[in-house]
């Protein structure tokens, strides 16, 4: 994560609010019985900003930081800082479905990143921080296809939307330090300055869809 001239890079550009993108047309099934969670893995850019903008969702019981789309062997940062394994930066989304839905997490995804610059998110700049959407499952594939043409008919962005779509092989948990960096890194600069404006964004476009704050029981 590149700490040079933060404040001259836009993170994403919608034509209209964040919490205005529509919802989406197709979904998977959504459920409202118990069931198993599920994951999604999802790249936007620096894997902290991510991490941290759907940790903060109803429905998200944990988040992960991580690598996918390049081999075991050279899932670590040093290498995919370079540029040069096929990974990205991603995080892995357990969520429960009766709580909150596949397309549901894509409409936040893609509100608080901007899938229209190739291979760059704000000042990071490779092909690790490319916008993707890794699809486990012919469902997630066919919603992502889906909400990304709904989204590009509907002009939502001013520049075509590049994100890619890739088949889920094999998802990597980053190192310890890299896990939960912006709860516990809260002045570190490019958190204030990149991660942070995210957060926000989130908590101010999508309230009906944020953890409640728990309470202790009352004695």
């Amino acid at each position: 994560m590149l700490m040079m001239s933060l404040a001259a890079f836009s993170c994403e550009r919608p034509s209209h609010g964040a919490g205005q993108l529509p919802q989406p047309a197709q979904d998977v099934a959504p459920t409202t019985a118990p069931t198993a969670p599920r994951h999604a893995v999802l790249a936007g850019g620096c894997f902290w900003c991510v991490e941290a903008v759907f940790d903060q969702l109803e429905g998200v019981s944990d988040v992960v930081s991580g690598y996918a789309g390049g081999s075991k062997d050279s899932a670590n940062y040093e290498a995919v800082s370079t540029g040069d394994t096929g990974h990205a930066e991603v995080v892995r989304i357990t969520y429960d479905p009766s709580k909150i839905t596949f397309g549901q997490l894509l409409r936040v995804h893609f509100a608080t990143h901007d899938p229209t610059t190739l291979n760059r998110q704000g000042p990071d700049t490779g092909t690790q921080y490319r916008s993707a959407v890794f699809y486990a499952n012919d469902d997630e594939k066919r919603v992502a296809e889906s909400y990304i043409k709904q989204l590009s008919d509907a002009k939502v962005f001013d520049k075509p939307i590049v994100t890619t779509l890739e088949p889920l092989s094999e998802f990597h948990p980053a190192e310890k330090y890299h896990q939960e960096f912006v709860k516990f890194n809260p002045g570190h600069g490019y958190v204030r300055q990149v991660a942070m404006p995210k957060v926000k964004k989130v908590r101010e476009a999508f309230p009906e869809q944020l953890k409640q704050p728990t309470t202790a029981p009352s004695r």
